[in-house]
């Protein structure tokens, strides 16, 4: 039984880290000396920062609020002391671990935490519910608080959040299960892309190697990392590269996955989320249009009179939780499919685009509410215009190239999906801090602060702040949604957990030392909320630096 001693001295150990071949090197090691199949398991997902894999509807539901009171009561300190340890060191990990060393309260019969106790905690505290469930989740914080090291409850405050700040990422993960085993790291890469569950990789991996890997398969109801489309360098270099293009329009909607099949329908949202419940006319649509056992992909747009909403409204859907019979009048939706991964028993990604559209058009009935998007094969720039503009006239972003004859890829960005946008150059940062309004907005977060990736340091660095392009019901949106998430407060300035992007646009970059990124946005105006994409698809210090080039070439032509 591994002890979460051992593994809080490993994550220790990887935190003095910063060598991307090293960590993959330790973790290997680490993984590679577990014996018992579960503690694999959990080790493997806890050393990204998750409990359950992103599909898994299970939360433990534990926030900054319910922590604070459980150190409360198990250290015998005040918020506020905790508070000011988190304001000088900027982590809530490290306050806990410092409150714990001065820790008032003592116990004489301790029970050892060891990462089956902590599954075992978690698993019930998810599914608590009712009116008693936050007393209970506090309670059973404060028992394994008063179990912890000051080192064990700096790794349990940061598992808890969702933050580990160990700078291991995906990449490193599928690397480190790899070299453990000697399997290509390929193998490794497909497996955890059709399965979305890095520890159930590792288990594989261990027990049965890479043939074991290669028989994992698409499955009913486990969510498949979608494919992405980077953007195009324009319509004649797509044709030179695909010869012919299938064009469709680029939805200003937001992705989904449905999942239809064993008399079950679940519908994830590109963060894999389970949006189920929050569709439930989609849901309704597709059991009554669409043949069963199936996988599609697809995007859904809020419409009105025609014309798409603003993306906002279809984000409100997805976190909508209560009276959704409500919010189906108030934002209607529509669902355009444009791609099939799995069909009555089969993998249909290794199949050529072509032949994927024909077995889409085959499985699904067109409806009210179900469209298969409009796809035209051409090789003439005039036409493949005219579909952008088209797309363009109808209230929508755009268009996308695609090569007729390519495999769908998940998760992987690649010349085979283009996307023709018009508009701004734009970046997606995450919201790292935010700053109290004044006057009338006194009441209102009404400012943010931005970062992005150091893709060397695995770091978030700050490159400045947006305060203009909300609307003031925006801001009290966000206001509810980031008071939630605050770190600590001194004065009118707040820090946030590291938990949302923002896409905004900009005038221009400059070299700026005022910024630890070295570099600030111009004028920068908020787009939107980026609620489909998680932290780490934020954009990197490297891009900045890319863009910050590409303006610099441009303004000397």
């Amino acid at each position: 039984m591994l002890k979460f001693r051992k593994f809080s001295e490993f994550c220790l150990l990887l935190e003095k880290i910063s060598s991307t071949l090293e960590l993959a090197a330790k973790i290997s090691e680490f993984i590679i000396s577990i014996e018992d199949d579960e503690d694999l398991y959990n080790s493997v997902t806890f050393l990204m920062g998750r409990v359950y894999p992103p599909w898994d509807e299970r939360e433990v539901g534990v926030g900054i609020g319910l922590i604070y009171e459980a150190l409360r009561i198990a250290t015998g300190k005040s918020r506020a002391e905790t508070e000011d340890i988190v304001r000088d060191t900027g982590d809530i990990g490290l306050a806990a671990e410092r409150v714990l060393k001065d820790k008032k309260q003592t116990s004489l019969f301790v029970e050892e935490l060891t990462i089956d106790r902590l599954r075992r905690v978690f698993d019930s505290m998810s599914s608590l519910t009712g009116e008693r469930s936050q007393k209970k989740k506090i309670r059973s914080l404060i028992d394994l608080y008063i179990s912890a090291s000051p080192l064990e409850s700096r790794y349990l405050t940061r598992l808890l959040l969702g933050e580990m700040r160990l700078g291991v990422g995906e990449g490193i993960i599928r690397d480190s299960i790899a070299r453990a085993w000697n399997i290509n790291s390929g193998v490794v890469e497909r497996a955890y892309m059709i399965t979305n569950d890095f520890g159930r990789v590792a288990v594989v991996a261990k027990n049965e190697g890479e043939e074991g890997l290669k028989k994992l398969k698409i499955r009913l109801h486990i969510p498949v990392r979608m494919m992405l489309a980077q953007l195009s360098e324009g319509i004649d270099r797509a044709i030179q590269e695909m010869g012919k293009v299938a064009v469709e329009w680029k939805f200003d909607g937001s992705r989904v996955q449905v999942h239809w099949g064993d008399g079950k329908l679940t519908i994830f949202s590109r963060r894999l989320e389970n949006v189920t419940k929050a569709l439930p006319e989609i849901a309704e649509d597709v059991r009554k249009n669409v043949r069963e056992d199936v996988i599609l992909d697809g995007e859904v747009v809020a419409m009105k009179d025609g014309r798409p909403m603003p993306f906002q409204h279809i984000l409100r859907r997805f976190r909508r939780k209560h009276e959704v019979s409500k919010m189906v009048e108030k934002i209607p939706i529509i669902v355009q499919f444009f791609d099939i991964l799995y069909e009555d028993g089969r993998e249909t990604i290794d199949l050529p685009l072509e032949e994927r559209r024909r077995i889409l058009e085959s499985a699904v009935k067109p409806s009210e509410r179900i469209r298969i998007a409009k796809h035209v094969i051409t090789s003439n720039p005039d036409e493949i215009n005219k579909i952008y503009n088209e797309a363009l006239k109808a209230g929508h972003e755009g268009a996308m190239l695609k090569n007729p004859v390519s495999a769908y890829t998940p998760g992987k960005r690649g010349k085979n999906w283009l996307k023709l946008k018009a508009g701004v150059e734009t970046l997606d940062l995450v919201v790292v801090g935010g700053e109290w309004g004044e006057g009338k907005r006194s009441h209102l977060i009404s400012s943010y602060e931005l970062a992005c990736f150091d893709q060397e340091t695995g770091n978030l660095v700050k490159v400045g702040k947006v305060a203009t392009g909300f609307t003031d019901e925006q801001l009290e949106e966000f206001t509810e949604m980031f008071k939630q998430i605050v770190e600590f407060e001194e004065g009118k300035k707040m820090t946030f957990m590291p938990k949302n992007v923002f896409e905004v646009g900009y005038q221009e970059i400059q070299k700026s030392p005022k910024y630890e990124g070295g570099y600030a946005l111009r004028f920068p105006r908020f787009v939107r909320l980026r609620d489909d994409k998680d932290v780490d698809e934020a954009d990197t210090l490297e891009r900045i630096a890319s863009l910050y080039e590409a303006q610099s070439k441009d303004s000397r032509i």
